[in-house]
């Protein structure tokens, strides 16, 4: 079976923790709806892929073609590690 490695590539991320709204809408663009109705806060993001929904907690990831998603933590702390600036 044929093995591929990711391509290093380094991404903008911000973490939604539920009092960052304004933040979260100003690294999208406004692309990401904040929702903070009822008890789930959560980010409503149009993707590639459809409609995603970020949680408190998650990444909400900059894609190499300039799109948003977000990914769960566990995943995030899986696949990125940080980048010192100039790197």
């Amino acid at each position: 079976m044929p093995m591929f490695r990711k391509k290093p590539v380094v991404i903008e991320a911000i973490q939604y923790t539920e009092n960052n709204r304004e933040e979260i809408e100003h690294f999208t663009g406004n692309g990401a709806k904040v929702n903070i109705e009822g008890k789930r806060r959560s980010v409503v993001i149009e993707t590639l892929e459809g409609t995603m929904i970020g949680e408190p907690g998650d990444w909400i990831i900059k894609g190499v073609m300039g799109e948003f998603y977000p990914c769960k933590p566990h995943i995030f702390a899986a696949t990125y590690d940080p980048v010192e600036e100039g790197e």
